[in-house]
């Protein structure tokens, strides 16, 4: 004789089973993202320009974020004014949003496209060197 379980037996087996091989959902397994974080562009007090590619602005009083650029952007180095133009709102959150504005070669400005932007740590701040320091 062939013994049959009852469908509440079955669907106990089942979601018992659902749970032995349940997987944590993909927010537990990834690492949490960093809160997004924005400034004005009518906030920015100060710059330094690291290299070509690479610009730091002060942001407030003790914020500084790294502005790494889309190419080069030639005669960066010898501006004593750079504007940051903000895309869609005055609030720069991601590096589509903004685009470095500088004197360029035979004073026409020039335009220079963000690629990466990244607020720096108070223990990133505080080993810049001297002149990497807006």
């Amino acid at each position: 004789m062939k013994v049959f379980p009852s469908a509440a037996a079955l669907a106990a087996l089942l979601a018992l089973l659902a749970l032995a091989g349940a997987q944590p959902s993909s927010a537990e397994s990834r690492p949490a993202k960093p809160a997004k974080s924005c400034f004005s562009a009518r906030n920015v007090s100060n710059f330094a320009v690291v290299d070509d590619r690479t610009v730091n602005i002060r942001v407030g009083v003790k914020d500084v974020y790294r502005l790494d650029l889309l190419g080069v952007c030639p005669d960066i180095d010898g501006q004593t004014k750079i504007a940051i133009k903000s895309h869609g709102s005055s609030f720069i959150c991601s590096p589509l949003d903004a685009t470095l504005i500088a004197a360029g070669p035979f004073g026409r400005l020039q335009r220079c496209e963000v690629k990466q932007l990244r607020k720096l740590t108070l223990e990133e701040i505080a080993a810049l060197p001297s002149r990497e320091r807006p």
